[in-house]
This record gives C-alpha cells, structure tokens and sequence, in this order.
C-alpha cells in the first residue's frame, strides 16, 4: 500500500519510506528496516526521517531498547475507500496549480 496521494509530492526518498511505512504501519519499523527497504544512503534517509518528523508524518518510539518508527494516521490511506476518491491526474495538477 502506498501513502496518500497528498503526500506524494515529497522527495523521493521521503516517499519511498512513508509507502514502506504504511506498508506495516501496525508494526513499525526501525532504521535499519527503512534502510533496507528504501534505496538510499543511510545519511539520506536520516535527512528523509527529520523532514518527515519535523512534519509530523511519522512518529518515532522508543520500545523494548529499539526505536520504532511509525506512519502518522492522516499518511496512511482509508482501505475501505474506493479508489475514485483519489484524485486523478488532472484534479492533482489542478491542485498544484492553485487552478
């Protein structure tokens, strides 16, 4: 499962660890899962997790001695919605645009 459309328009980096994420959103994950997840140096993805944390995209744990790393709720898509709630090409570029 990917996250949100609305979150998409982050740096790549940032959005290859919301989708891994939300992909186990329930049980977290620790940095070094993320690393092994997304493909990108490990200064990278520290830069990716402030930026996500400073935004208040992911929360960040601290359990059984590890820190664990989770999805915000408003990152993670609804999985009873139907996919014509997404918006479409045109409606994000709207959006973009201020249109």
């Amino acid at each position: 499962m990917a996250a949100k459309a609305e979150f998409r328009d982050r740096p790549d980096v940032e959005v290859a660890l919301l989708d891994a994420l939300v992909d186990r959103g329930e049980e977290g994950m620790t940095v070094f899962e993320l690393r092994a997840a997304v493909d990108a140096d490990i200064d990278r993805v520290e830069e990716a997790l402030s930026a996500l944390k400073e935004d208040r995209l992911i929360t960040v744990e601290q359990g059984d001695s590890r820190l664990r790393i989770y999805p915000h709720d408003r990152v993670v898509p609804d999985p009873d919605a139907s996919e014509d709630d997404e918006p479409g090409v045109l409606e994000s570029i709207r959006r973009k645009l201020g249109l």
